[in-house]
């Protein structure tokens, strides 16, 4: 196969010299010079060898133009022609004994663009990136487009191909992708990852499994990332494994009950009181033991399975809140993360109406618990009418890790934000940095004049606690306070809590301005 198209390429350059002008120009010459040398006879050879010469390079010039044809507007192959000379040259690097690379290169931060910018300029910017990425790698090399914002790069083999030219390629086209985009005449920033393999490293004899490992080398990029690259080894293939094996797994402990919520309290800033708990999901895996969201949060999003994870949060959380309510315990109101999955369900009120109901919960005992990104974004009719339609029912709205996603007022007041959570890389150490105490102080003016609650996340020392308090912050949360706790922990840490605040004086409150 590989055969056949380096006799193309010969073809190909052939009838690019015969049919150019520079050609015609010497067909008198020739024709004087083989009369010159061999006479008569070898005039007519000339003569009659001339038009079929011109006749081959005619139909080279047709297959080399059908093969050029199959390359789509922005220069990239169908992903099938791509697929076919990927196979090749997986073949002829293997028999050849020269090296080869599969390279993926992936947007980052793509879905949020979209999300800013729309479908529109996400065509925009897909085209430009294609061509930033055609402009790096060699005429001889082959790139498709895998996804919107990812392209498939297949290197020619090559005597001199290594680990180290892949990596300064790779860099090469970093450098080429974060150069400002153009988009309806303002620049915009971007950065990509990437991950290859090199034929070298993939012993099995089929080409899907190059391709599979530069997906899992981009892969690991990405978890990396942004703006990094890593080349397929043993050791990235070990990891994977372990992510697959984990992912099945974690689709069973759905099912089986180990995944459910520890409980993070909330207390009054004015009076000590506990006014909350914050159900944060947890694995407790029978080996590994307790595994956190960062570990799992990946696969669920992966195999779509933020919703059942959701209704499994929420059926334990209620279930939490059924129980203290019947040990007499008072906890006026428990917060439930949502996605941005679970808020796309069209559903989705109903069946918490259903699950309130099943519980004997009123609405207000929720609070919804929504990231910032998701605000700042433009969310899509469904999201924005089951915030507000959770809102009109009577459930809190908690507007989570405020600060991180540049979400406006408009915003706040148009999703009926009820709660703040101010996030905790501002809370952090502001009791020993004044412009972090600025920062505090700013987000907590802008609410009271919104008439809106605030929390402090994150909150770990007594200081902190003090100076949040003292700012007019309403509630507090974090290790200083207390850590995420099994259920069955949560009835004591309440009694010793409540014995400690009984015998600890009020901390007082700025006054003025």
């Amino acid at each position: 196969m590989w055969k056949h198209k380096k006799l193309d390429r010969v073809l190909e350059a052939v009838s690019q010299g015969l049919s150019g002008p520079a050609a015609l120009a010497f067909v008198p010459a020739i024709s004087l010079a083989s009369f010159w040398l061999g006479g008569e006879r070898a005039l007519v050879v000339v003569a009659l060898g001339l038009p079929l010469a011109y006749m081959v390079a005619a139909s080279v010039d047709a297959r080399t133009g059908l093969r050029r044809s199959r390359r789509n507007p922005s220069g990239l192959m169908p992903i099938d022609s791509f697929a076919a000379e990927l196979e090749g040259i997986f073949d002829t690097s293997a028999a050849s004994g020269t090296e080869s690379a599969c390279i993926l290169v992936a947007l980052d931060e793509f879905s949020e663009f979209l999300d800013l910018h729309g479908n529109a300029a996400g065509d925009q910017l897909a085209d430009q990136f294609a061509q930033r990425v055609l402009s790096v790698i060699r005429t001889q090399d082959i790139s498709t487009r895998l996804e919107q914002n990812k392209i498939a790069i297949g290197l020619h083999p090559s005597q001199h191909l290594d680990l180290e030219a892949c990596i300064q390629t790779a860099g090469r086209i970093q450098a080429a992708v974060e150069d400002p985009f153009s988009l309806n005449n303002t620049g915009v920033y971007m950065s990509c990852s990437i991950g290859f393999s090199l034929r070298s490293s993939v012993p099995e004899t089929r080409y899907e499994d190059w391709i599979d490992a530069a997906a899992a080398a981009l892969g690991e990029a990405q978890r990396n990332g942004p703006s990094t690259i890593r080349a397929f080894s043993s050791e990235t293939r070990r990891r994977a494994q372990v992510r697959a094996n984990l992912r099945r797994e974690f689709e069973a402990a759905l099912d089986n009950g180990e995944i459910r919520p520890w409980f993070q309290p909330q207390i009054s800033t004015d009076t000590g009181r506990v006014t909350g708990f914050e159900a944060l999901a947890r694995w407790e895996h029978p080996q590994k033991g307790v595994l956190g969201p960062q570990v799992f949060l990946p696969f669920a999003e992966q195999a779509e399975l933020m919703e059942k994870l959701g209704q499994a949060m929420r059926h334990h959380a209620f279930a939490a809140m059924r129980n203290w309510d019947r040990a007499g315990v008072d906890i006026p109101r428990i917060g439930v993360n949502f996605s941005s999955d679970e808020l796309r369900d069209p559903s989705l009120i109903d069946r918490l109406k259903w699950e309130l109901d099943q519980n004997d919960l009123t609405p207000d005992r929720l609070a919804v618990e929504v990231l910032e990104t998701v605000f700042s974004r433009r969310p899509d009719d469904v999201i924005t009418r089951n915030v507000t339609g959770m809102a009109k029912l009577g459930c809190g709205i908690d507007l989570d890790d405020f600060g991180t996603g540049h979400a406006s007022i408009a915003a706040i007041k148009r999703f009926d934000v009820t709660r703040i959570k101010i996030d905790r890389s501002f809370v952090a150490k502001a009791d020993r940095d004044a412009s972090q105490q600025q920062l505090v102080s700013a987000i907590l003016t802008m609410a009271e004049r919104l008439n809106i609650e605030t929390l402090a996340e994150g909150v770990e020392t007594q200081g902190e606690h003090a100076l949040m308090a003292q700012l007019g912050c309403n509630h507090v949360q974090g290790f200083g306070i207390g850590k995420p706790m099994p259920f069955e922990k949560t009835l004591d840490w309440i009694t010793a809590h409540r014995n400690k605040v009984s015998g600890v004086p009020k901390i007082g409150r700025q006054t003025g301005s």
